[in-house]
């Protein structure tokens, strides 16, 4: 089973400034709340720790991450790879006649047991997490 999730966010602010957090992986990788480590270890490549609560893993996974399409200041994608799972993330900003759509897109595929019903469960939650980090950085509300 592979679990997909998709949200596109409204913003009042310039798309430049919406780019400039989803363009940072450190700050994209703060605002979700099973990454409990992250390391930058080049331009477009990052390690997160992340911490996943599953009866047969609960433990720390370390997952390479890279950026794999990077378009400034349109879109980014990236992959994660570890031994328990494979996450596939994009994050595009377009301008409106208002200020910003950011579209998330996010696919994970599971490689042990829970993994994927794990965050069948809790990604919805981890891009609400995304978008109040994204609107306290502009200095919005909700």
């Amino acid at each position: 089973m592979t679990v997909r999730v998709e949200r596109t966010i409204e913003l009042s602010a310039s798309p430049e400034d919406v780019w400039d957090f989803i363009a940072d992986p450190e700050q994209r990788a703060s605002a979700i709340s099973v990454i409990t480590e992250f390391e930058r270890t080049g331009e477009h490549t990052e390690v997160w720790h992340v911490r996943l609560p599953l009866p047969l893993v609960d433990r720390t996974v370390t997952i390479e991450t890279k950026e794999t399409d990077f378009d400034p200041p349109h879109f980014v994608q990236f992959v994660g790879r570890s031994s328990a799972l494979r996450v596939i993330g994009t994050h595009e900003v377009e301008p409106t006649e208002d200020g910003a759509r950011l579209t998330n897109r996010f696919t994970v595929e599971g490689k042990l047991p829970g993994v994927e019903r794990f965050f069948e469960r809790n990604l919805d939650a981890e891009l609400d997490n995304l978008e109040q980090a994204l609107r306290d950085n502009l200095g919005l509300h909700a």
